[in-house]
C-alpha cells in the first residue's frame, strides 16, 4: 500500500495541490492556507502563483 503524500487543497475554487505535511487543517478538511481554511472571509485568495480563488 502507498502513502498519499499530495493533496489538492479543499477549497473549491483553488487549485493548489500541496504536500500533506504542510496542509492546513480545519473541520477535518487540507487546506493549503489560512486564506482557504476560513472560506475567504476577508475577500482575499490564497495568494499562490497561479492559482485566483477567493472562495
Amino acid at each position: 500500500m502507498s502513502e498519499v503524500n499530495m493533496i489538492k487543497c479543499a477549497c473549491a475554487d483553488c487549485v493548489c495541490v500541496l504536500p500533506v505535511s504542510s496542509a492546513l487543517e480545519r473541520n477535518g478538511k487540507m487546506f493549503c492556507g489560512k486564506s482557504c481554511a476560513e472560506g475567504h472571509n476577508a475577500g482575499n485568495g490564497c495568494g499562490h502563483v497561479g492559482c485566483e480563488c477567493h472562495g
